[in-house]
């Protein structure tokens, strides 16, 4: 007899449809996978098989072919576990039920338990599109595939539970969005924990505001690391779309904990320096998300930046200005998107004191320069603030005065970003770091006084058209924190500021 299942298939953030096709006839017992099945997918055959017998039933005699449709398309993952062991069921004659309006997918124990899968939720999403009405997926993964309206979702956790519901009518209630609370968790850190650094804060600020990169340059024990683990939380709320992406590349990527329903923290990734450039870009035989993608609406913070490999950094040029990174293999090309906030942070020199106030730097001139070089000038270019990180002064340590939380300055953050969403609406940008260079004559109107700074600046610092472009974003997200629709002298004077540290630095 033949009977074919429904399944989904991923290739890369895309799911597409996999029909499970098993035919069973009279001949020599033997059981075959075909249709490009990678290793985990062969092996699917003893789990089946184990999985039949450990529920009880006969595990049926003759020649089975399995043969997962499109046969053109690589298949990968132990996700076909389940159709299949449901096919074979059905084309023994073993089970009577109609799956036509259903799809299946997850792992199976050697006992029948049901193991979680990665990429289940566009994997949900895609069977929604496809006018399937049901979807049966592990209980690991229940939590992701509830966020999907217009479609049933259930949790399995052991075979047993879907074969009673059929077989016998048992009960079996689709999980519902509610059964998962969705409210961020609180952040464990705050920006009132951090002493002094007013300036460097105020910078902080500006980038989150409008979404900008930036480079902080500091002696060790400054402070750096600590700001930057503190920027998620003066980050505006995700929107639910914005969850969604998120909550999809890390799905596929395998990083939702069982039970973890859609990401609403902005994911914050600290990729270690000694990262290869496809770990940050994303790679394999199929290419998976690497750590730009996973900090897809969130931030990526770059420490040690000069440690990092010259091939790694490099690597980030082309997706920091697109926002999506693609990744060509043998076996296909796929893109991910990778909107995100590069936060950089760097020492001086390499022993980490030149132009400290106290402490004497013991690195020869060419040492500095050489250590400097490593972060190339076009790399730089696309860092919007450069922020100089001072080392902290005894009073502020021992000063019982309160900083501010992180509670007001995100409220400060979120006006400028609501400003930035009614006045970009009809362009579709979310921020001002999003805009497009003809878009700024458009939304960055300036005064007479500020015209004719930012024209000296250019002239005197030698700044690229790049850089022109960055300066005016700041200069407008700086005016937006003012409430000021017209770009003044001091918002061209402050951004204008933020891009002066690679003078100190890198032309010596």
């Amino acid at each position: 007899m033949f009977y074919s299942v429904n399944s989904m298939g991923l290739l890369g953030l895309s799911a597409y449809p996999v029909r499970a096709e098993v035919d069973l006839s009279q001949s020599m017992p033997s059981f075959e996978v075909v249709g490009l099945p990678g290793a985990a997918v062969k092996e699917s055959r003893d789990r089946v098989r184990s999985a039949i017998r450990n529920c009880g039933m006969a595990f049926p005699l003759g020649k089975i072919i399995v043969n997962l449709s499109p046969a053109d398309v690589k298949k990968d993952g132990a996700l076909y576990d389940l159709p299949i062991f449901f096919g074979v069921l059905m084309a023994a004659g073993m089970l009577d039920a109609d799956l036509s309006d259903s799809a299946f997918f997850g792992e199976l124990s050697l006992s029948g338990e049901v193991r979680r899968v990665n990429g289940a939720l566009p994997m949900v999403l895609g069977a929604k599109e496809r006018g399937l009405h049901r979807v049966f997926l592990p209980q690991a993964n229940a939590a992701e595939g509830s966020v999907i309206q217009g479609i049933e979702v259930y949790g399995i956790s052991h075979v047993r539970e879907l074969l009673d519901w059929y077989q016998t009518g048992a009960a079996l209630a689709p999980v519902r969005e509610g059964d998962y609370p969705r409210e961020p968790a609180p952040f464990p850190l705050d920006f009132a924990d951090v002493k002094g650094q007013s300036g460097a804060k105020r910078a902080l600020e500006v980038a989150a505001a409008g979404g900008h990169n930036l480079l902080m340059i500091g002696s060790p024990g400054a402070g750096k690391s600590m700001l930057a683990k503190r920027i998620p939380t003066i980050l505006p709320e995700m929107t639910f779309e914005e969850s969604i992406e998120a909550t999809k590349i890390h799905s596929v990527a395998g990083l939702l904990p069982d039970g973890g329903a859609l990401i609403t923290s902005r994911p914050f990734r600290a990729p270690h320096h000694t990262i290869s450039p496809a770990g940050l870009s994303g790679g394999g035989a199929v290419p998976r998300p690497g750590e730009i993608s996973l900090a897809h609406n969130g931030v990526l913070f770059l420490d040690e930046l000069p440690e990092f490999s010259r091939d790694a950094m490099e690597v980030l040029r082309q997706p920091i200005e697109d926002g999506q990174v693609t990744i060509s293999r043998v076996s296909g090309t796929l893109t991910y998107p990778c909107d995100m906030m590069v936060v950089a942070a760097m020492n001086p020199c390499p022993c980490g004191y030149f132009g400290h106030p106290v402490r004497e730097c013991s690195c020869s001139a060419s040492a500095v320069s050489r250590y400097l070089s490593r972060v190339s000038g076009p790399l730089l270019d696309r860092l919007d603030l450069h922020v100089e990180v001072a080392p902290v002064e005894y009073r502020n340590l021992v000063s019982t005065d309160s900083e501010e939380p992180s509670a007001v300055i995100r409220q400060r953050v979120n006006r400028a970003r609501q400003l930035q969403q009614e006045r970009y609406r009809e362009i579709g940008v979310s921020c001002n770091a999003k805009l497009s260079a003809p878009a700024l004559a458009r939304f960055c109107p300036m005064d007479d006084g500020a015209s004719a700074l930012l024209s000296r600046a250019f002239e005197s610092m030698g700044l690229s058209a790049r850089a022109y472009d960055r300066i005016l974003k700041v200069s407008r997200t700086i005016a937006d924190l003012d409430g000021a629709e017209v770009i003044s002298r001091r918002h061209i004077a402050e951004a204008v500021q933020y891009r002066s540290l690679d003078r100190k630095y890198w032309s010596r």
